[in-house]
């Protein structure tokens, strides 16, 4: 292992200890790198390698903390690295993101108010309405956000949030099929928020997961190029 490589091994074990808490400021660099057993050099490469991560940051003036560490904050690092994946990875993602908004379906059903299903039911009214393809993907990202939200889980929010980033940029909302697609996906949205209207958790997580498994079945039948977002 490499003096870097050390270092953020180092790192790595004092904040997963506890040694070093969320926002508090790291010793010294000379201090640190002896407890570390590394140089000053390496100690700073490591500390970069860590703030890229969102693990730690540099206050100019004032020393080097650990972040927030907040989950939603280490995510957004996470983002980079999903963005560049290929059709066939994005798929393997889709069992997983099933499983997470089946449950935050499922969670919403049981803690639902009138105001949510009342913003779940007016965006499925405008996705309707609508023969904007950039409208119609712009609504089906807040409909399922608006989901995440009502789970109550910040995390498990972020993380679908990051799943369907990178599914955004193959369109399959567009094209030559682009209304069969998105006419099937509207009926997939109203029949989650019948299942959460109806407070049964079941179902809502049954028709999640036919949801999504709909869509993945589009992108495996048209495995279109990815294209920058508009």
């Amino acid at each position: 292992m490499g003096a870097v490589e050390t270092a953020m091994q180092g790192l790595r074990n004092k904040i997963a200890s506890g040694e070093l808490a969320a926002g508090q400021k790291c010793p010294p660099e000379a201090e640190l790198a002896a407890q570390l057993g590394v140089s000053r050099s390496s100690l700073r490469e490591a500390v970069r390698a860590m703030s890229a991560l969102g693990v730690m940051e540099s206050r100019h003036g004032s020393g080097t903390y650990v972040s927030s560490l907040e989950p939603t904050v280490i995510l957004q690092n996470f983002a980079l690295l999903v963005d560049l994946l290929p059709l066939d990875g994005l798929l393997e993602l889709f069992e997983i993101r099933r499983l997470m908004e089946s449950h935050a379906a499922a969670t919403a059903a049981a803690n639902a108010t009138p105001e949510v299903l009342a913003k779940l039911k007016a965006l499925v009214e405008t996705m309707e309405a609508t023969d904007s393809p950039a409208e119609y993907s712009e609504l089906d990202s807040r409909f399922h956000e608006e989901i995440c939200r009502a789970s109550g889980n910040s995390t498990l929010a972020a993380l679908v949030r990051l799943f369907r980033s990178r599914g955004g940029h193959f369109h399959i909302f567009d094209g030559k099929v682009g209304a069969q697609v998105r006419e099937g996906s509207t009926a997939g949205h109203s029949a989650i928020v019948d299942a959460i209207a109806r407070r049964d958790p079941t179902l809502a997580a049954t028709a999640t997961a036919a949801h999504i498994a709909q869509t993945e079945s589009w992108l495996k039948k048209l495995r279109p190029a990815p294209r920058l977002q508009d």
